[in-house]
């Protein structure tokens, strides 16, 4: 098999369920976070490190959104003080900012999306449908036709990433259409996998940093957002639904 030089993380926020919507937070986002292979080894997964070793005093520590948003364990120390928060902030802004990467993101409003349609589609299918589309074409126009690209899901459950491959199965099958201009994903192939939180692997843990901020800029734009506006010229393709 000849793989493609890139690598793909994909990351989501929000609840993808339209039976019980939480007001303060009805929308679901998914990003796709894109990085060429040479450069993530050489540049993104030692980013992280020097941060981890600050921190830390070691690299094994996982970054994740809600956790540092809360300051729950092992970022409990967030709290000893607003200076010691703004610093921990900044660097991890300053990764953002300056690590090689592109994504697409699609948030899907669901109080819309239910209130318009009688029996609405998934909220997962649909915005990975349009993450899939638009990294296929992409893959396409950067000379990688015929060129297998891996797409890294966080594992959830054995259920929960059983229906998750069978959608993106049947999307890159060309088997779901959802109104949008048909994109033959045979093209340049993309195959699935689903890898635990444990490994600990620099892609999941950016594209997971930005994800909520992401859903947030689509839900309040007025908000002040930091981590949106660190990645902001880095997101190539930023679709809201409907």
């Amino acid at each position: 098999m000849d793989y493609s030089d890139y690598i793909v993380f994909a990351d989501e926020s929000g609840d993808h369920g339209l039976t019980s919507i939480d007001p303060e937070f009805p929308v679901f986002a998914l990003v796709f976070c894109v990085f060429e292979k040479n450069r993530y080894l050489e540049e993104i997964e030692p980013a992280f490190r020097p941060l981890k070793f600050k921190y830390f005093g070691h690299d094994a520590a996982i970054l994740h959104e809600r956790e540092i948003r809360k300051q729950q364990p092992p970022f409990a120390f967030l709290r000893e003080s607003e200076a010691v928060r703004e610093a921990f902030m900044a660097d991890i802004d300053a990764i953002m900012r300056d690590v090689p990467f592109h994504a697409y993101c699609a948030v899907i409003d669901k109080l819309k999306h239910k209130a318009r349609y009688s029996d609405p589609w998934n909220p997962y299918e649909i915005a990975m449908q349009f993450c899939m589309e638009k990294l296929s074409n992409r893959l396409v126009a950067d000379g990688q036709r015929g060129r297998l690209t891996h797409v890294l899901f966080e594992a959830r459950g054995r259920e929960e990433d059983r229906q998750l491959e069978l959608e993106f199965r049947r999307v890159a099958a060309n088997g779901k259409r959802w109104g949008w201009r048909a994109v033959d994903f045979s093209r340049a192939p993309l195959e699935p996998l689903f890898v635990p939180k444990a490994a600990n692997l620099a892609g999941h843990q950016l594209s997971d940093l930005i994800a909520r901020p992401l859903a947030l800029r689509a839900l309040r734009p007025g908000q002040s957002n930091r981590a949106a506006e660190a990645v902001a010229n880095r997101i190539w393709d930023f679709k809201v639904f409907p």
